[in-house]
């Protein structure tokens, strides 16, 4: 496990942050359990309860396998780091620059996750994008944006851009790049980047297999979309958040640390 790349002044803390903290940390933790990183790239931020304007986002260098709630950095929408003896260098500026146009942009959400998996990048570079062949890639049925790609997010210009092809979704694939996806909470971030994931898994899969894809009707795709919604609407993802967090128990170190 890694030596604390800075310190933070617990004392300033909030009991409703660290819960944030633990919870954000966790994300992370399983993340690397389902193997759904890139080294030390790729982002998850939550919105700071109770501080308008600010998030807690990754130090940049510390692997997702081994993030605790003592290294995520507090940083505000126009990329100061707050209350903490570090500097930007500790902050991945391209996970800055889509993290904080959503957050801005949609009060609505309070975490974002970016990924950069096998099976997404591939889903991605595909001119069709996700197709509604699983139950999995149903839950996205007109529910999903699609955001061409630019580069390296490094350019301020692009934030408006994003934000716009996101709309009012809480999902989006960044063409030839990877996934993105939203929560109302932490708990519902990780169900959208989960099915998401496991819908181009799937799509990847059916698609090796040569064989002719069928599709359900426009009916039953729009059924199964509005039957995801209402999963959500009852706190069901709540049930598989608390689960999930039982993976990752065991470890060596505490992520609430």
């Amino acid at each position: 496990m890694h030596a604390p790349l800075y310190q933070i002044d617990r004392s300033r803390i909030s009991a409703e942050e660290w819960t944030t903290r633990c919870d954000l940390a966790a994300f992370y933790r399983l993340l690397a359990h389902f193997r759904m990183t890139d080294l030390i790239d790729t982002h998850i931020s939550a919105r700071v309860p109770g501080e308008d304007g600010r998030f807690l986002i990754n130090c940049y260098g510390v692997l997702f396998g081994e993030m605790r709630a003592s290294d995520l950095i507090k940083i505000d929408h126009v990329g100061n780091v707050v209350d903490v003896e570090g500097g930007p260098d500790k902050v991945n500026r391209a996970g800055f620059n889509i993290h904080s146009a959503i957050h801005v942009a949609r009060p609505d959400i309070d975490c974002v996750v970016h990924t950069h998996t096998s099976a997404g990048i591939a889903v991605s570079a595909q001119e069709r994008g996700l197709l509604p062949i699983s139950q999995h890639a149903l839950k996205f049925y007109r529910r999903l944006g699609y955001h061409d790609y630019e580069g390296i997010s490094l350019n301020p210009g692009e934030r408006s851009r994003i934000v716009e092809d996101l709309g009012l979704h809480m999902a989006m694939i960044l063409r030839n790049h990877g996934l993105l996806a939203a929560g109302r909470s932490i708990a519902e971030a990780f169900n959208q980047i989960y099915f998401l994931e496991r819908a181009c898994q799937a799509q990847v899969q059916a698609l090796a297999g040569g064989q002719e894809l069928r599709f359900p009707s426009e009916a039953v795709c729009e059924l199964t979309a509005q039957q995801s919604d209402d999963e959500i609407d009852q706190h069901l993802h709540q049930l598989a958040w608390q689960s999930a967090l039982r993976l990752i128990d065991g470890d060596s170190l505490d992520y609430r640390a």
